[in-house]
């Protein structure tokens, strides 16, 4: 938990969470509106790179649908809302909590993650998550000028998984084989792709409910292997 590019990633997001709060108020509505738009078509493009590399796609059709199920069924989106309605000490998805909810999805989602933090707990090579970390200080910037304070939250989420990742990357090498890592990335890239979704307010789909899918693509790859 005290690795030093776990520890830049998330002050990178505290800072950029700052500095777009602290923006936001001075940037027009109309300029919002184009940074929200670059942020979602971003987003969109990202994921939908990231989910070309996949590998074999009734992989990630079966992990998607299962880890949906089982997201909504435990509700993780609600709790993750619920706990920021905590901090916030409001109700409701106040823009607060959708700040937080996006923020930490789109942080936490993707193989540079994974990636980033295998490398950084099993070789000490941590590269990848200060590149990460350069692109989440840019994106916090952008979301917080649109969301406010509650992006400034996720560095929390951040902190935490990327620390366990560090911390735990021992028993989780096998995702960086490339039998894993393509579906397992192309299942990250449609969850990523459902955030950009949402944030051009096209369809409010619950893109933190879909997360449980990251834990079933490795388990049908392991599986169709015997």
């Amino acid at each position: 938990m005290t690795n030093i590019a776990v520890i830049v990633n998330t002050l990178a997001v505290i800072l950029g969470s700052l500095f777009g709060t602290f923006m936001g108020g001075r940037i027009g509505d109309k300029i919002k509106v184009v940074l929200f738009q670059t942020v979602g078509l971003t987003t969109i493009a990202i994921g939908t790179k990231m989910t070309l590399q996949t590998n074999e796609y009734l992989i990630v059709l079966g992990s998607m649908a299962l880890g949906g199920i089982l997201g909504h069924v435990v509700g993780i989106e609600e709790k993750l809302g619920r706990l920021a309605n905590v901090i916030e000490k409001s109700e409701g998805e106040t823009r607060f909590v959708k700040g937080f909810v996006t923020a930490s999805v789109l942080f936490l989602v993707g193989p540079m993650t994974i990636l980033g933090c295998l490398n950084a707990g099993l070789k000490g090579d941590n590269e990848l998550i200060f590149i990460k970390s350069l692109l989440d200080g840019i994106s916090s910037t952008i979301l917080a000028s649109m969301y406010g304070i509650g992006v400034l939250m996720s560095a929390l989420s951040v902190y935490i998984f990327q620390g366990l990742l560090v911390t735990f990357s021992g028993y989780l090498s096998f995702l960086s084989e490339g039998v894993f890592l393509k579906d397992f990335t192309g299942t990250g890239g449609l969850i990523i792709l459902a955030t950009g979704i949402r944030l051009l307010d096209v369809k409010d789909i619950k893109a933190g409910n879909f997360l449980p899918a990251l834990f079933f693509s490795p388990l049908f790859d392991w599986i169709f292997m015997k």
